[in-house]
């Protein structure tokens, strides 16, 4: 593994682990693709620095688990700002 790989991996790990964002947040603060900073997370990370990783893995599962949250969230907001405009076009 090449030390830039390694540099950018343990820079995002301990990024999760300041801020607790998510990997889509993350992934454009560091300009990268979603499934690089899932790889350094999941499969590079532990090999690098397993009590990082521990840390990560925890962060990650709690956003898994209200992923389902967070896509509800974001479909009633579309869909509330479609229905706005389309208030807003009426006439009355």
């Amino acid at each position: 593994m090449h030390d830039y790989i390694k540099e950018r991996t343990i820079k995002i790990g301990n990024h999760v682990v300041e801020t607790r964002e998510t990997v889509r947040v993350i992934a454009k603060e560091f300009g990268v693709s979603k499934s690089t900073v899932h790889k350094d997370l999941t499969e590079r990370l532990p090999e690098i620095n397993p009590l990082l990783a521990n840390q990560v893995k925890e962060i990650l599962h709690y956003h898994k688990s209200i992923r389902h949250i967070r896509g509800g969230e974001a479909t009633r907001k579309k869909y509330r700002k479609g229905k706005q405009a389309c208030d807003a076009n009426k006439v009355h």
